[in-house]
């Protein structure tokens, strides 16, 4: 496909999932998640020809201009929308379907501890909510969602959503998934704490008491 093409769906994309942009126009001059897409498109072009230190000049130069940092090496599809995208990084390994949507502050990185492919793989569809991190080597499914601040360290299934610290699936094929929880054997931490308080306030009570009979005796 040529780039011009490319470009063009790019734009489209933004239209189709944004509703406040409204020409042609604005969406080109002021939207910084297509200026980080575009930048990408040219530098990972220059990455594929080895021709490594421009690519990275040229994601660098996009990165203080948008707020986006996405490394050259990472393979993005068609229709890739970034939505408010301060603060996005997508790792060099990351591989990124068709008709993908990440919003800001999102993290496709790595865990430090893989060798080789060390980014996620965002299959067609899926969509990344702000502020989630998806870490390592892994796969999130077609079609499937990752909530907000979510940070998600196995692979997801298609069809499915993701939240929480670490992410767990809640949603599969349209479906919740029933977690069978003994909801009155949950730890309450504030209850916890304040046990420990009056017991620390019995055991100080005590010894207070012991020595104050003990001072008696001595008189």
């Amino acid at each position: 496909m040529g780039f011009f093409k490319l470009f063009k769906e790019d734009i489209d994309v933004v239209f189709d999932q944004d509703p406040a942009a409204r020409t042609y126009f604005e969406v080109c001059l002021t939207y910084s998640g297509l200026h980080a897409i575009w930048s990408h498109r040219f530098a990972h072009a220059f990455y594929r020809k080895k021709f490594f230190f421009i690519a990275r000049v040229i994601s660098q130069i996009s990165r203080f201009f948008t707020g986006i940092e996405i490394h050259p090496g990472a393979k993005i599809g068609k229709r890739f929308f970034i939505d408010h995208g301060m603060g996005v990084v997508i790792g060099e390994t990351c591989e990124i379907g068709d008709n993908v949507t990440i919003y800001q502050g999102v993290t496709l990185g790595g865990t430090g501890k893989e060798k080789g492919k060390r980014h996620p793989t965002l299959k067609d569809n899926a969509l990344v909510a702000t502020g989630a991190k998806v870490l390592g080597s892994i796969t999130i499914g077609e079609s499937s969602k990752v909530g907000a601040g979510s940070v998600v360290l196995k692979d997801v299934p298609d069809h499915s959503t993701v939240v929480g610290i670490p992410g767990r699936i809640v949603i599969q094929n349209g479906e919740k998934v029933r977690k069978d929880l003994d909801h009155h054997k949950l730890p309450d931490p504030i209850s916890e704490v304040l046990k420990e308080m009056n017991d620390e306030i019995q055991r100080l009570n005590k010894e207070f008491e012991d020595l104050k009979g003990a001072n008696r005796h001595d008189h």
